[in-house]
């Protein structure tokens, strides 16, 4: 067994040796799901033939003797566990996930047991907080030192305010410089608790943004040409969403194109290449930019002016741009080298 996993177990069974009623065990072992299932006070209420609301009372008064144990160091196992979540958390800008930490910790993938097991240790040690999971917060660990659940709840808070006040994704710098931090990655480590923000590629939004956090297709689509910031063929735009950080990225070239088509915000310029409307491309045929290019303008063009303007939307061959030109119920050729509409 892992040096740190036998450490924490130590300390699991070190701290349930404190509680002397078979019963009570039982309660924080499910609570907590100490043995793999977390279980609800309904449940545990069930099983043991009493209510909810006993339950409830029953896990309050046991953290709470549990608590009083760590203060006069009855838990010696304890002191071994701590060290070990504070040292980590050091490293990683002193508040966590409970599930990041717990990767760290164990240095892999862990199961739902092995993170709740460090989220047991933290609820009743003195020197960490817990963040407990709602609608806005991750379940979290920090140190204690860094503030109590309210303090790191509002850090969070405003965090997620100068996000929504910036009305677009902002990197850690810009958090950095609206922000009185000691370092930047404790920015990140406090931004990771918000269920409210997502990041993606560096930069930190809010999670309803398809710009960091996207969920579909097109999104994704979205970002990498976002990100690329020229147009791509639609098969360049396959590659970029294989080799993300997406978290489903298995999609078809097919699949890809199929969306291109659809999505207003993507322009075609060329044979299977594409650009956002954003950039100032406009949807339509080359006769059609030739027609609103000469709409613009004055007077007539020479062919040399067409061409040149329909090459800054359009990456098509020369050759096609003048074979449009040809068409003489949208364009009237004024002398052998000038155009005007028909």
């Amino acid at each position: 067994m892992d040096k740190n996993a036998e450490i924490l177990k130590n300390a699991i069974a070190g701290s349930l040796k404190i509680i002397e009623q078979d019963r009570e065990k039982e309660i924080i072992s499910r609570r907590f799901g100490l043995s793999g299932t977390k279980e609800t006070l309904e449940q545990i209420g069930e099983m043991l033939s009493i209510t909810r609301e006993r339950v409830r009372q029953l896990e309050k008064a046991i953290l709470i003797r549990l608590q009083i144990s760590a203060e006069e160091n009855k838990i010696p196992e304890l002191t071994a566990a701590e060290k070990i979540l504070i040292r980590n958390l050091t490293e990683m800008g002193r508040i966590a996930k409970i599930s990041d930490l717990a990767d760290k910790v164990y240095g892999k993938a862990t199961t739902n047991k092995e993170r709740t097991g460090i989220y047991f240790i933290a609820t009743f040690s003195n020197n960490l907080t817990v963040i407990e999971e709602n609608d806005k917060y991750n379940a979290a660990v920090g140190i204690a030192e860094y503030g109590d659940e309210k303090t790191i709840r509002g850090k969070v808070d405003e965090i997620v305010s100068i996000v929504k006040e910036n009305k677009k994704p902002m990197t850690i710098e810009e958090l950095d410089n609206k922000l009185n931090y000691e370092h930047p990655d404790h920015i990140k480590a406090v931004a990771s608790i918000s269920k409210l923000l997502a990041s993606l590629n560096g930069i930190w939004g809010l999670a309803k943004w398809p710009s960091v956090n996207p969920k579909n297709i097109r999104d994704k689509i979205f970002v990498i040409l976002e990100a690329k910031k020229e147009p791509m063929h639609f098969s360049e735009i396959a590659k970029g969403i294989a080799d993300s950080k997406f978290k489903r990225k298995n999609v078809t070239i097919q699949a890809i194109h199929n969306e291109l088509i659809k999505d207003s915000r993507f322009v075609l310029i060329g044979r299977g290449i594409y650009a956002l409307s954003t950039w100032g491309y406009s949807k339509g045929t080359v006769s059609d930019i030739i027609k609103s290019i000469l709409e613009k303008s004055e007077k007539p063009l020479t062919r040399e002016e067409i061409v040149k303007q329909v090459l800054k939307t359009r990456k098509v061959k020369e050759t096609t741009i003048l074979l449009n030109l040809q068409n003489k119920k949208l364009f009237k050729k004024i002398d052998k080298n000038s155009y005007t509409l028909a």
